[in-house]
């Protein structure tokens, strides 16, 4: 299939599963309907002009291209403003074809006004020049005479035509406009034209740009001195990029206009640790890369969270190879319960000897209570816990009396349970024992592995500026307060003997 061109696959695909049969008519009233379904909606002309690589099944796919409809048609509502987002922010995965969408969207912009002025900017002029291409193409192209399965731009929108004899492929116009397409690069200008959209596609070329803090702050002048000020009045600004750092023009963007601007962020994995498109990057492809690339290229690119390694709060853990329970002093836990929204319950536990807390385990999830309340108990008893400090913020004080029914069942009696309501701000804790953290904490060699999703949040938690997360941080703080006797609880609950329990 991959052999096919275009017009090739799309008469097959459209056969096969553009889902045409629930339509009635002839074939000619089909092609006529879905017409007009595309020039109302983005997303189906999408799928009609390229079903190869636009397919339903590609869910992502769906979110991009109903943004950008919606932002276009200015319904995306900042409730604090009651105004219009006018920038909007889509950081997506490499070879997701973020270029290609956005190329595509310029072309339907045209059909609902061919008077739009466009301004595009890539981080050199050969990539601008590419995406203008690629533009100019698509309405140039011809529809095929009989064939009713192939669709061109001029089959959803006649009157959008190159004028004649405007070549230049750095700035065109449409039929009946005088200025309508620019294509330039960061090191280039902007003159004689103002833009309705204004593109900008891929400002950071690779790694050693994004640590470069003089190539960083040129686009940021670019942006705000010369881009911005030949955006029109009521203007939609689509900045559309890999993440590569947290100061890189959509972090700048998001830091400075936050009101302004609207992000849409796609990892390539989901919270499930599965890819988002499986046909475009397998779940296994992904994992390796994870295994094999740079921690902070790994979260930057494709899980859009920039992690500035001079920033991170905790840069190495040391760690060890086995540890034995059985001579340890102390075999602690503590739990942060989830509060609502995005929180998550973090449960460690960890053999201490001496003044070091050697981690043996760690849960860390999202999960209901339902779920989460017998799985500790039963890491609980794994792990030989005899000190289980459970934060009661959150709901704690009844989750720890569930954790207590369901160590009764588990035959386990050796457990002292502790609540205790948590009054000191978190970001102070976690920032006044980061110290002490990176000093007394030891995991184990493949912590990493063993524990993705918490040492993703462990490892990008920034000193500076706003975190996505912080129950992580928040557990680890936990533990060396309960080895340095920083915490106590004020109940406690001893599960007792066996026969006390009638067993």
């Amino acid at each position: 299939m991959s052999d096919m061109g275009l017009k090739e696959f799309a008469r097959e695909y459209r056969k096969r599963d553009a889902g045409l049969k629930g339509l009635d008519g002839s074939p000619e009233a089909v092609r006529k309907q879905n017409i007009e379904a595309g020039r109302k909606n983005f997303r189906t002309f999408c799928n009609l002009r390229n079903p190869e690589f636009f397919k339903p099944e590609r869910t992502y796919q769906d979110d991009i291209c109903n943004t950008l409809q919606a932002a276009y048609e200015k319904r995306l509502i900042n409730e604090k403003t009651g105004q219009p987002y006018d920038i909007l922010i889509i950081n997506e995965p490499p070879g997701f074809g973020k270029s290609y969408t956005a190329s595509t969207f310029i072309t339907w912009v045209y059909g609902q006004n061919p008077k739009t002025q466009v301004i595009s900017v890539s981080y050199n002029q050969t990539l601008s020049l590419t995406f203008s291409k690629t533009v100019r193409e698509a309405i140039n192209d011809e529809e095929i005479a009989g064939d009713l399965d192939y669709y061109a731009v001029t089959s959803f929108f006649p009157d959008v035509r190159i004028k004649y004899g405007d070549g230049a492929m750095e700035r065109w116009s449409l039929e009946g406009s005088y200025m309508s397409y620019l294509a330039t690069s960061f090191d280039g200008s902007i003159t004689g034209m103002r833009g309705n959209i204004g593109i900008i596609d891929d400002p950071i070329k690779n790694d050693k740009e994004a640590v470069n803090d003089n190539t960083k702050e040129g686009i940021w002048s670019f942006y705000k001195n010369t881009f911005s000020s030949r955006m029109l009045d009521g203007a939609l600004i689509i900045v559309i990029q890999t993440r590569w750092a947290s100061d890189d023009l959509a972090g700048r963007l998001l830091s400075e206009f936050p009101d302004r601007c609207y992000e849409l962020k796609l990892t390539a994995l989901d919270e499930n640790e599965k890819s988002i498109c499986e046909d475009l990057y397998s779940t296994r492809d992904l994992l390796t890369k994870r295994a094999t690339l740079d921690e902070a290229i790994w979260l930057a690119n494709y899980m859009q969270v920039p992690v500035d390694k001079k920033g991170a709060l905790y840069s190495t853990f040391k760690t060890y190879d086995v540890v034995d329970l059985d001579e340890a002093d102390r075999l602690i836990n503590y739990t942060d319960t989830a509060d609502e929204g995005s929180d998550n319950l973090c449960s460690i536990s960890a053999a201490v000897f001496g003044r070091y807390g050697y981690v043996t385990d760690v849960y860390y999830t999202d999960e209901a209570m339902e779920v989460t309340e017998p799985e500790t108990a039963r890491r609980l008893q794994k792990e030989k816990v005899r000190e289980c400090l459970i934060e009661s913020n959150n709901g704690g004080r009844g989750f720890a009396r569930n954790v207590m029914r369901h160590l009764k069942t588990l035959h386990c009696f050796k457990c002292v349970i502790t609540w205790f309501h948590q009054g000191k701000n978190k970001r102070t804790r976690i920032l006044s024992q980061a110290t002490n953290v990176m000093d007394q904490i030891i995991m184990p060699e493949d912590w990493e592995k063993r524990w993705p999703a918490f040492a993703r949040h462990v490892k990008k938690y920034q000193r500076k500026g706003k975190n996505d997360h912080d129950d992580a941080e928040d557990c680890l703080t936990g533990v060396v307060e309960m080895i340095n006797g920083d915490v106590k609880g004020k109940k406690k609950a001893r599960l007792g003997s066996k026969s006390r329990y009638g067993i």
